[in-house]
């Protein structure tokens, strides 16, 4: 089978890669097309991939891996196409970030006014990737990892139908932490879990017909054992009855969290476009030490994820369990074997909500467990939102659709409305500001100047 990495040159690719080879089963995936718009990342990337697999002990061929800057060449003959590009790359990502803080507002790049403009520049270019992938590769399933994902994966279904599935790891992490932390095998366990991207709550823990998740909640050692734990601290997971996903912080915590990025030297954003492009540069100067120079990037990176988060909540480092492979490469695989050999899986995916969540219509986006065969991903009956819940997720997926309008519009207005309606985004004059300083600092928004 053939996969098509779109932004194969990106520095996550792979941990998709290592997945692959660690796969043994019939019909895995034999070749990988790597498609980018940037031939240096492209070569380097492909370089650490097939210094992977020369450093990996197999009985069987490692995939194939080619590289290409022409999108149709890259889509033609794809059985499944794992999209994860970024738009503007990380240079636009310290915008997103600046003009927000710049405005005392939180610029994360998917919550909130980066998310947004992230949203902005990158939707137009997923909906001509998704018409693409439709003339040229319409039996293909695409695998959708782009950021912000929710939105862009209901940006690509009104092209691509339900062969085009949204996910992402920390639904999947957030289950195997506080399984682990009860004890319970990961793999044997049901989460109630629902929100949108980003923005969703584990509700229930079943194992053996029984819910778990009020026994955790009613232990300080087990919840202080993991990262989401120490985020929230005991007595608000108890008080809220869930388990929030780690981005939730920035709603629950949002002044504390300002404060603590407008405190730090540099942005995320900053931080890692410094890091990559030295990762690309040294990579470029000494190809053959390419596998070692991401192994040692990568560390550093993912030790450094969320930091001013846990600085807020006193949560001290990342654990070691909470790096531990098996992140969104694994929910990958998963879902491509499944629907390749018809493996009934269940996996938290980002799909039509179909009914299952009340508050929203059946075409939103939801990110929810899914049972996934070789007829692709169907949401499950799950708890219903409870009115806290609810009156987030409608006013960002609100946010979300206001942000697709724009997109798919041309429309200002819709691009204001997604600004002023964010929950994080407390004033229609901030709002406004925002959108001007976005349009006038990203090339990419020069539709929205009409």
């Amino acid at each position: 089978m053939r996969l098509t990495i779109l932004g194969g040159g990106g520095f996550r690719v792979p941990l998709v890669y290592h997945a692959l080879l660690g796969d043994r089963g019939a019909g895995r995936i034999t070749e990988v097309v790597l498609y980018d718009t940037d031939r240096t990342r492209l070569g380097a990337i492909g370089a650490v991939l097939r210094q992977q697999a020369a450093s990996t002990e197999h009985p069987l061929p490692p995939p194939v891996v080619t590289e290409t800057t022409d999108l149709d060449e890259a889509l033609r003959g794809a059985d499944f196409i794992f999209s994860a590009i970024r738009v503007g790359g990380l240079e636009g990502r310290t915008i997103d970030e600046r003009v927000a803080l710049d405005l005392d507002v939180l610029g994360q790049e998917t919550v909130g006014a980066g998310g947004i403009a992230y949203g902005l520049r990158t939707l137009p270019v997923a909906v001509r990737i998704a018409q693409r992938i439709a003339a040229v590769a319409p039996e293909a399933w695409t695998i959708n990892f782009t950021n912000p994902a929710g939105m862009v994966t209901e940006a690509m279904i009104p092209i691509l139908g339900d062969r085009v599935i949204g996910i992402c790891d920390s639904p999947s992490g957030l289950g195997r932490r506080a399984a682990l932390a009860l004890g319970v095998d990961p793999s044997t366990a049901f989460y109630d879990y629902a929100g949108l991207n980003h923005l969703g709550w584990l509700r229930g823990l079943r194992s053996g017909g029984v819910d778990r998740l009020p026994d955790l909640l009613q232990s300080d050692d087990a919840l202080s054992s993991f990262e989401e734990g120490r985020l929230f601290s005991p007595d608000w997971l108890r008080s809220i009855g869930s388990i929030p996903n780690e981005y939730l912080h920035y709603y629950y915590f949002a002044r504390e969290t300002l404060a603590a990025v407008q405190a730090v030297r540099q942005t995320r954003g900053t931080f890692l476009l410094e890091q990559q492009s030295a990762f690309y540069a040294e990579t470029g100067k000494h190809p053959e030490e390419a596998l070692e120079l991401w192994q040692k990037t990568r560390a550093e990176r993912e030790s450094t994820y969320g930091v001013e988060s846990r600085e807020v909540a006193d949560a001290g480092e990342r654990d070691e369990r909470d790096m531990e492979a098996g992140g969104y490469e694994q929910v990958a695989l998963s879902l491509m074997r499944a629907i390749a050999h018809n493996e009934r899986a269940s996996l938290i995916l980002n799909v039509r909500n179909r009914g299952v969540l009340h508050h929203l219509d059946d075409d939103a986006v939801v990110e929810i467990p899914c049972t996934v065969d070789a007829n692709g991903a169907l949401p499950v009956a799950v708890s219903q939102l409870t009115d806290h819940q609810a009156g987030l997720v409608c006013s960002v997926k609100a946010v979300e659709r206001s942000t697709i309008e724009a997109a798919t519009t041309s429309s200002r207005s819709a691009a204001l409305k997604a600004l002023a309606y964010h929950p994080l985004i407390d004033s229609v004059t901030v709002a406004r500001s925002l959108l001007d300083t976005y349009v006038e600092s990203l090339p990419d928004l020069a539709y929205l100047r009409a």
